[in-house]
């Protein structure tokens, strides 16, 4: 009998322990880069005395604010996906943070977050209905929803936030009432022992109890929720029949189509997904990090999760380490950011000495000279200052993402109709 892509595909034949992973590693390669990296964290911070680069405080940091922009990403990967690329995830978190909000003065934390990811599923569709019905381009359609939602954003807050009860709250027409705070989560015992530990300033001990300490203080329940979203979302799209014919559609939405596929029906929901994720992170945002909705509150996060989206490799697990990576980045800026910097130095010296050798080892020389040579300019820098300049560390973020996108560059592979207009039935 002929299997069509509504079949439940057979079950895959269960891998050994040492078996390749399908980013082409195996278990025991990966476990080995990420103790070569606690290692390689340690003695810098060992060092360079700086104990903020592991420290539950600059940890904890961090992923409040990689959450809003691995939302973002995860936003991104549902879309494009499909084969909708989404540049409206910007527009579409600002929506989501006005929703959350507006509704959340006016009710509750818990409807702000709802009405946040309600008010980012309809920018979503306005995405699909331009893209996917009207085969509108993509990158014009996302850069409108952009603008559309400033412009939104900021008539309704006039409109709501500089009258009434709202006045008398002390809103303004760039800032909403405050809203009541969502609950967070400590592990009982073991926040305060990991605590404890790090304090001791142990190698690689203390360091390791720092980041997990990090990890389990002060949880927000959105962390909690982003979390099981990210797994959720690779289940859904790698194990179960769904997500193949979801990323059959932004593989060759031709073949998926005449194996019986509904196309529009799939880019529909992956694009209302996504905008539901990015009304999430934007929600994140007014919630629990502001507690109150203010204009420009996302500063760009839509954008950086795009470049973690691609970082990752349009996968989850690439994605939430590349967010991971620029939450870090940013969180520099506010646990004594010039001192922190100026220990990555060490750290940046370490790898592109690293990458020079390599490079040198492969045969391509220019790319090994001119590793070695940014390399010893970094070690100059490092050892003839003593902090790096403040405004320096505000761009940070930003010459991270363009650093590691470079750096990527070369392994990235996209969904092959990612962005392409389709209308159905044009196979025939």
């Amino acid at each position: 009998m002929t299997a069509t892509m509504t079949d439940t595909p057979p079950p895959a034949a269960p891998k050994a322990d040492n078996a390749p992973s399908r980013s082409g590693r195996s278990v025991g390669q990966i476990l080995m880069i990420v103790a070569g990296a606690l290692l390689l964290v340690a003695a810098v911070r060992v060092i360079s005395g700086s104990d903020q680069l592991t420290s539950e405080g600059q940890v904890s940091a961090a992923l409040s604010l990689a959450v809003p922009i691995g939302l973002a990403g995860l936003a991104g990967l549902w879309s494009e996906r499909s084969g909708v690329v989404n540049i409206g995830l910007e527009g579409m978190m600002i929506l989501g943070t006005f929703g959350a909000g507006w509704i959340g003065w006016q009710s509750n934390p818990w409807l702000g977050l709802l009405c946040g990811i309600g008010f980012g599923v309809l920018g979503g569709l306005v995405h699909a209905v331009a893209t996917v019905t009207f085969g509108v381009d993509h990158i014009v359609s996302g850069v409108a929803i952009n603008l559309l939602a400033v412009g939104a954003t900021q008539y309704l807050a006039k409109l709501f936030f500089t009258e009434g009860k709202a006045a008398d709250a002390g809103s303004n027409p760039k800032q909403s009432p405050p809203v009541d705070s969502l609950p967070n989560f400590d592990v009982p015992g073991l926040s305060s022992g990991l605590h404890s530990i790090e304090n001791h300033h142990w190698f690689l001990i203390s360091d390791i109890a720092g980041i997990l300490g990090g990890l389990f203080t002060d949880l927000s329940v959105v962390t909690i929720l982003a979390f099981a979203l990210f797994v959720g979302s690779w289940w859904l799209l790698w194990r179960t029949p769904f997500g193949l014919r979801l990323r059959s559609c932004g593989e060759n939405p031709i073949a998926a189509e005449s194996l019986g596929v509904n196309v529009y029906r799939y880019k529909y929901a992956a694009v209302a997904v996504s905008g539901g994720l990015a009304g999430l992170g934007g929600a994140f945002l007014a919630l629990v990090t502001s507690h109150t909705y203010l204009e420009g509150q996302t500063g760009g996060r839509g954008y950086i999760g795009l470049a973690a989206m691609i970082f990752g490799n349009w996968r989850p697990g690439g994605l939430a380490m590349g967010a991971g990576l620029f939450g870090y980045s940013d969180a520099l800026q506010l646990r004594n950011g010039g001192e922190t910097v100026h220990a990555l130095l060490l750290l940046l010296f370490v790898l592109l000495l690293a990458m020079a050798g390599w490079k040198l080892y492969k045969k391509a020389l220019v790319q090994g000279v001119i590793s070695a040579v940014v390399a010893v300019a970094v070690l100059v820098w490092y050892l003839t200052t003593d902090e790096v300049p403040s405004d320096f560390v505000g761009a940070t973020p930003y010459v991270v993402t363009l650093l590691v996108l470079s750096l990527s560059a070369q392994r990235l592979r996209m969904p092959k109709a990612d962005g392409m207009r389709y209308r159905k039935g044009q196979g025939k």
